[in-house]
Protein backbone atom coordinates (compact mmCIF):
# COMPACT_ATOMS: atom_id res chain seq x y z
CA UNK A 1 0.00 0.00 0.00
CA UNK A 2 1.26 3.61 -0.85
CA UNK A 3 2.45 5.98 1.71
CA UNK A 4 3.58 9.49 0.98
CA UNK A 5 5.77 11.46 3.66
CA UNK A 6 6.04 15.26 2.20
CA UNK A 7 9.71 17.30 3.66
CA UNK A 8 11.16 20.61 3.82
CA UNK A 9 8.43 23.30 4.72
CA UNK A 10 9.85 25.80 6.98
CA UNK A 11 10.29 29.16 7.11
CA UNK A 12 11.06 31.81 4.21
CA UNK A 13 11.63 35.35 3.60
CA UNK A 14 9.58 36.96 0.62
CA UNK A 15 11.36 36.03 -2.66
CA UNK A 16 13.49 32.97 -1.25
CA UNK A 17 13.20 29.53 -1.86
CA UNK A 18 12.20 26.16 -0.38
CA UNK A 19 12.68 22.41 -1.60
CA UNK A 20 9.66 20.10 -0.90
CA UNK A 21 9.88 16.09 -1.12
CA UNK A 22 7.32 14.30 -0.95
CA UNK A 23 8.89 10.58 -0.32
CA UNK A 24 7.20 7.39 -1.58
CA UNK A 25 6.65 4.11 0.08
CA UNK A 26 4.88 0.20 0.00
CA UNK A 27 4.58 0.96 -3.36
CA UNK A 28 6.68 2.16 -6.81
CA UNK A 29 6.07 5.73 -7.09
CA UNK A 30 6.28 5.16 -11.36
CA UNK A 31 2.57 4.00 -10.97
CA UNK A 32 1.04 7.29 -10.19
CA UNK A 33 0.68 10.78 -10.92
CA UNK A 34 1.64 12.93 -8.18
CA UNK A 35 0.03 16.14 -7.07
CA UNK A 36 0.97 19.07 -4.21
CA UNK A 37 -1.84 20.81 -2.66
CA UNK A 38 -1.82 23.56 0.26
CA UNK A 39 -4.35 24.51 2.86
CA UNK A 40 -4.71 27.30 5.05
CA UNK A 41 -7.10 27.55 8.21
CA UNK A 42 -10.54 28.12 6.98
CA UNK A 43 -9.82 27.58 3.02
CA UNK A 44 -10.58 24.24 1.16
CA UNK A 45 -6.98 22.35 -0.05
CA UNK A 46 -5.96 24.22 -3.34
CA UNK A 47 -4.25 22.17 -5.99
CA UNK A 48 -0.80 23.49 -6.76
CA UNK A 49 0.65 20.95 -8.98
CA UNK A 50 0.88 17.76 -11.11
CA UNK A 51 3.15 15.67 -12.48
CA UNK A 52 2.18 12.53 -14.42
CA UNK A 53 3.00 8.98 -14.21
CA UNK A 54 3.88 8.35 -17.74
CA UNK A 55 5.10 10.93 -19.73
CA UNK A 56 6.16 13.28 -16.73
CA UNK A 57 3.98 15.93 -18.07
CA UNK A 58 3.62 19.17 -15.34
CA UNK A 59 0.77 21.19 -14.53
CA UNK A 60 1.12 24.12 -12.07
CA UNK A 61 -1.75 26.50 -11.50
CA UNK A 62 -1.82 30.25 -12.42
CA UNK A 63 -0.78 31.77 -8.83
CA UNK A 64 2.40 29.49 -8.70
CA UNK A 65 3.13 29.17 -12.65
CA UNK A 66 6.75 30.12 -13.60
CA UNK A 67 7.62 30.30 -9.41
CA UNK A 68 7.45 26.64 -8.78
CA UNK A 69 8.86 23.30 -10.51
CA UNK A 70 7.62 19.85 -10.19
CA UNK A 71 9.69 17.04 -10.86
CA UNK A 72 9.88 13.43 -9.69
CA UNK A 73 12.55 10.97 -9.25
CA UNK A 74 11.39 7.41 -9.46
CA UNK A 75 14.78 5.71 -8.79
CA UNK A 76 14.49 7.53 -5.24
CA UNK A 77 10.42 7.32 -4.83
CA UNK A 78 10.85 11.24 -4.47
CA UNK A 79 8.79 13.76 -6.08
CA UNK A 80 9.75 17.68 -5.62
CA UNK A 81 8.36 20.64 -5.70
CA UNK A 82 11.07 23.59 -6.02
CA UNK A 83 9.54 27.09 -4.82
CA UNK A 84 11.16 30.39 -5.96
CA UNK A 85 10.01 34.39 -5.50
CA UNK A 86 8.23 33.15 -2.83
CA UNK A 87 5.24 35.13 -1.45
CA UNK A 88 3.30 35.55 1.69
CA UNK A 89 0.46 34.32 0.01
CA UNK A 90 1.98 30.72 -0.43
CA UNK A 91 2.23 30.30 3.55
CA UNK A 92 0.10 26.79 3.80
CA UNK A 93 0.21 23.67 4.61
CA UNK A 94 1.38 21.55 1.66
CA UNK A 95 0.29 17.75 1.03
CA UNK A 96 1.02 15.59 -1.53
CA UNK A 97 -0.81 12.50 -2.51
CA UNK A 98 -1.18 9.96 -5.43
CA UNK A 99 -3.75 9.08 -8.52
CA UNK A 100 -3.98 6.07 -10.61
CA UNK A 101 -5.87 8.06 -13.07
CA UNK A 102 -4.65 11.45 -14.50
CA UNK A 103 -3.62 15.10 -13.53
CA UNK A 104 -6.40 16.74 -14.61
CA UNK A 105 -8.58 16.04 -11.65
CA UNK A 106 -6.09 17.77 -9.23
CA UNK A 107 -7.63 21.10 -9.49
CA UNK A 108 -11.42 18.99 -8.62
CA UNK A 109 -12.42 20.71 -4.75
CA UNK A 110 -11.61 18.32 -2.20
CA UNK A 111 -9.83 16.26 -4.64
CA UNK A 112 -11.84 13.15 -4.82
CA UNK A 113 -9.12 10.75 -7.06
CA UNK A 114 -6.33 11.68 -5.18
CA UNK A 115 -5.06 9.36 -2.57
CA UNK A 116 -2.63 8.07 0.16
CA UNK A 117 -2.36 11.57 1.91
CA UNK A 118 0.83 12.69 3.93
CA UNK A 119 0.65 14.01 7.02
CA UNK A 120 1.41 17.59 5.08
CA UNK A 121 4.49 20.09 5.95
CA UNK A 122 4.25 23.82 7.04
CA UNK A 123 5.50 26.28 5.03
CA UNK A 124 5.48 30.33 5.93
CA UNK A 125 6.97 32.84 3.99
CA UNK A 126 7.26 36.19 6.47
CA UNK A 127 9.75 38.91 6.75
Amino acid sequence: QLQLEEFGGGLAQPGGSLRLSCVASGSRLDYYAIGWFRQVPGKGREGVSCISSSTGSTFYVASVKGRFTISRDNAKSTVYLQMNSLKPEDTAVYYCAATSTSCSTYTIPNQPHFHSWGQGTQVTVSS
